[in-house]
């Protein structure tokens, strides 16, 4: 009877575990506007990334400047500015801002507005072109740049997103990720409790942990057919930035994922431990 109960609480945390995992992931990186930012501000020190938000800047900066009357002959020059902008050490942090309000557009809804526009994911890059060391430039130009110059990520008639779509995750999603992370460790106890061994108990739950890391793996690349079709709804240079986002996040994944391998590869050399000392010590009466 013992037995059954074991394993039904080993059944139950490793369920319990492979819920826990991705969500606590998914809260600290992704839901939460500071995780997100924190994400953001990685990815904005891959070299790919920079490449193509200054190819994004330089075609807005030519975009104002042929609204106000300019012709830019040189656009060589004004890569050149946007180019040194994007590989200095403020633009991660700037860029992790500029992030901020697309954040908000899907999980808080807080960008909706009455002229239609709210309806469209957006990026403002109006905080980078007002950086010293490209407005210099831009004075040179007699441009100014307006308050907000926000960027489309996604095409409405090519994509179901929608404004404050995730709004419900940002609500529950730090209770989801902190109870599955409660449930899991009190069916990991019950299942100790419950073993006639605690060795082989430590081993079983050390298992656990390295199903769900490789069932992350697997299911990481699984979905990856999935994520590029979202990519694919992105335009212009904000492909490539996206492209390298969820590269980071990818990144991120895998390496809780990999902790969830080494924690499980720890649990059952200290379970065979355990389990050694207890039949020594047995053996000893």
């Amino acid at each position: 009877m013992r037995f059954v109960g074991a394993l039904l609480f080993w059944v139950l945390t490793t369920a319990a575990l492979a819920a826990s995992v991705p969500a606590t992931w998914a809260q600290r990186n992704l839901v939460s506007e500071n995780g997100y930012a924190a994400l953001a501000a990685s990815a904005a020190e891959d070299p790919r990334l920079q490449k193509a938000m200054a190819a994004e800047l330089t075609a807005q900066i030519t975009e104002i400047a042929s609204d106000n009357g300019y012709e830019v002959t040189n656009t060589d020059l004004i890569r050149g500015v946007t180019d040194a902008y994007t590989t200095n050490p403020g633009f991660p942090g700037q860029f992790s801002q500029a992030n901020r309000i697309a954040h908000r557009w899907m999980f808080t809804d807080a960008v909706r507005r009455d002229d239609g526009s709210g309806d469209r994911w957006l990026v403002d890059v109006a905080p980078m072109l007002n950086d010293p060391s490209i407005r210099q430039t831009l004075g040179n130009l007699n441009l100014e740049v307006p308050q907000r110059l926000e960027v489309p990520i996604t095409v409405p008639e090519d994509s179901s997103l929608r404004p404050g779509q995730l709004k419900r995750l940002a609500t529950w999603g730090p209770w989801v990720s902190i109870g599955a992370c409660i449930i899991t460790v009190v069916f990991a106890l019950l299942t100790l409790a419950t073993a006639r061994s605690r060795g082989k108990a430590l081993v079983a739950l050390g298992v656990s942990a390295l199903l769900v890391g490789a069932a992350g793996w697997a299911g990481l690349e699984v979905g990856r057919r999935y994520i590029d079709d979202a990519l694919n709804r992105t335009t212009g240079n904000m492909r490539q930035i996206a492209d390298v986002m969820v590269g980071e996040a990818e990144a991120s994944a895998h390496h809780w994922l990999n902790m969830t391998l080494a924690a499980g590869g720890v649990l059952v050399v200290l379970g065979v431990v355990v389990a050694m000392l207890g039949g020594v010590l047995a053996k000893d009466r």
